[in-house]
C-alpha cells in the first residue's frame, strides 16, 4: 500500500482558517442521488467541513483523517464520530454506508486499496462522491499573475499528486458505475487581500519553497496583485469545482 503522505498536520490551524467552503449545490447533487440517509463516511475529512454539513442530513456520520492535528480542530457535532484512520484500511463494518465522500483529498490516497475498501463498506447502490477545486480565478487582471505564480514560481514544489487535481481526477480509477456529475459548480468567496495572502500561505508548495529559499514568494505575488485590486477592501474570487459520482454495487 502507498505510504502515508501527511501534508497538513503542520499547518492545521492555517488550513482550517483559509480553506474555502463548498456551495450548497454540491451537497444537493450528492443528496438527490442517495436513496437512504442512515449512515455516511467522509474520508480525509480534515477539519470536518463536509462532515458537519452531512450531519444535518444523516442519522450518523463517520469522518476519518490521518492527521490528529486536523481532527483536534474539527467541528463537533452529536451525529459525527471522528477517527484517526487511513481511508484505505478502516475498522468499519461491511456494507455500512449509504454515502461515501472525499473532498479535495482523493489524490493523496492509494487508489486501488481505497477502491477495495469502498466496495467492502458500501451498501448496495451506495453513492461515492469525490470532488476537488482547481486554481482560483479572479478575473483577467489577476489570473495571469496567479497562473505564473502557480506554474513558474512554486510549480516545482508541488507534490506529484497535485497533477490529479489539475486533471480533475479524470486519471484516477474509481469503483462502481459512473453517474452523470454536476457541471459548472464553483466556490465563490469574498476575500480581502489579507485573506488571499493567508490562503496562498496555506499551500503545501509554498511551505516547501520556503524551506529551500530565503525570500517570501507570497509577499512578491501580493505586491504584483495589489495595484490591480481596486478601491474596495474585498473582491469576489472563484474556485472551479469538479465532481465525480459513482454508484457502488449497483
Amino acid at each position: 500500500m502507498k505510504s502515508v503522505n501527511d501534508q497538513f498536520s503542520e499547518q492545521a490551524e492555517t488550513y482550517q482558517k483559509y480553506r474555502p467552503h463548498y456551495p450548497p449545490a454540491l451537497y444537493r447533487a450528492l443528496l438527490e442521488r442517495v436513496s437512504q440517509r442512515r449512515c455516511c463516511w467522509d474520508c480525509g475529512t480534515g477539519n470536518g467541513q463536509v462532515a458537519s454539513v452531512l450531519a444535518q442530513h444523516f442519522e450518523r456520520v463517520y469522518a476519518t483523517d490521518i492527521s490528529t492535528q486536523q481532527l483536534q480542530r474539527a467541528v463537533a457535532h452529536e451525529r459525527i464520530e471522528y477517527r484517526v484512520e487511513r481511508a484505505e484500511r478502516t475498522r468499519f463494518k461491511d456494507e455500512q454506508f449509504d454515502l461515501i465522500t472525499v473532498g479535495q483529498a482523493l489524490h493523496w490516497f492509494d487508489f486501488e486499496a481505497f477502491g477495495r475498501e469502498v466496495e467492502r463498506v458500501a451498501q448496495p447502490r451506495a453513492i461515492l462522491g469525490v470532488w476537488g477545486y482547481q486554481l482560483l480565478r479572479g478575473g483577467p487582471d489577476l489570473d495571469p499573475l496567479i497562473d505564473h505564480f502557480y506554474q513558474e514560481i512554486i510549480g516545482p514544489y508541488w507534490s506529484p499528486e497535485r497533477r490529479h487535481v489539475d486533471q480533475a481526477y479524470c486519471s484516477i480509477p474509481l469503483p462502481g458505475k459512473a453517474l452523470p456529475s454536476p457541471k459548472d459548480l464553483y466556490i465563490s468567496v469574498e476575500w480581502t487581500l489579507a485573506a488571499l495572502e493567508g490562503y496562498f500561505r496555506s499551500w503545501s508548495s509554498v511551505r516547501q519553497y520556503r524551506r529551500q529559499h530565503d525570500d517570501a514568494p507570497v509577499a512578491h505575488l501580493l505586491d504584483q496583485i495589489r495595484p490591480h485590486w481596486g478601491a474596495s477592501t474585498s473582491r469576489n474570487l472563484r474556485f472551479p469545482l469538479f465532481v465525480r459520482l459513482h454508484s457502488i454495487k449497483d
